[in-house]
């Protein structure tokens, strides 16, 4: 991925959210050709010519300092996801980073693959792509549709947008694909030489619309804490709550568990599907209606 258009791009799309008014400019007069503010306007906010503006937002951003890089993300109002993409898109334009290798995907230690089986509640680990790199019996259960691919590592971006299944499964879909692109946008921009990546985003966009149109409105997140809504075939809605955190010993890779409200329909419906993973048990969690064991 070209990283100074990703910067362009980037700042030009969070430019255009940000009316005058919010910013306590006057409007002026005469018609905007984009929406949003100006770049002289930024540059006003910022504290910062507007020549030295206009370069930053073409993409030379290799060695602005962090102080001026705040003093941008506080012009254009950047939320917490923003502002640490805007300071990683600025990480990976020095020269040092430029490596346009394939490079060996990030080991997941087998201490980790413990824990989450010795988890009771859904788990799972993936990485910046969302493929995922190992799962408890209980997720890979809830997550049963994604697993009809037998292509693997299961790769939770390609389910959402390459299978028609993903739109019954996820009743709130539009919001999970917008989710999931904010995801590899902002894992894009940690690193844009990262070719499996680039190879995935380079597939989703080719096939489906939906993506493509997404993609370009350059909006990322987080992703570290909210709630996600399920219509599994066999027992139904679970509405969970989940919790995403990076794994310090395995760069790259994030550990996400879900949890249920104690007493709630999803808790009773996640426990029906754990009483069907049971040892012994012999579940079949790919179609409606079939709970014989």
């Amino acid at each position: 991925m070209d990283n100074r258009a990703e910067i362009r791009e980037f700042l030009a799309s969070r430019r255009a959210k940000i009316t005058p008014e919010q910013v306590g400019l006057p409007a002026g007069t005469g018609l905007r050709r984009v929406p949003g503010l100006r770049r002289e306007e930024v540059a006003v906010l910022a504290g910062v010519s507007t020549d030295w503006y206009v370069r930053l937002e073409k993409g030379h951003i290799d060695g602005v300092s962090d102080d001026v890089l705040d003093a941008v993300a506080r012009a254009l109002h950047l939320d917490d996801a923003e502002r640490l993409h805007l300071f990683n898109l600025a990480r990976a334009a020095k020269p040092q980073r430029a490596n346009r290798t394939r490079r060996t995907p990030p080991a997941l230690h087998d201490s980790v693959r413990r824990v989450i089986d010795a988890m009771s509640t859904p788990a799972f680990v993936r990485n910046g792509r969302l493929d995922v790199l190992a799962i408890n019996t209980l997720g890979r259960a809830l997550y049963a549709p994604v697993f009809e691919d037998p292509t693997r590592p299961a790769n939770m971006a390609r389910f959402c947008f390459l299978d028609p299944a993903s739109q019954t499964f996820y009743p709130d879909w539009a919001q999970v694909a917008r989710a999931t692109v904010a995801v590899l946008r902002a894992a894009a921009g940690r690193d844009p030489h990262d070719r499996d990546l680039t190879d995935l985003v380079g597939e989703l966009a080719t096939r489906s619309d939906v993506f493509r149109t997404e993609w370009a409105s350059h909006n990322v997140t987080l992703h570290q804490h909210g709630h996600k809504h399920f219509q599994h075939p066999i027992v139904g809605r679970i509405d969970v709550t989940f919790d995403s955190m990076p794994l310090p010993a395995d760069p790259g890779l994030t550990l996400t568990a879900y949890s249920t409200e104690p007493g709630s329909p999803s808790e009773q419906a996640l426990n029906l599907l754990a009483s069907w993973t049971a040892p012994g048990e012999q579940p079949n969690p790919t179609r409606t209606g079939e709970t014989t064991r």
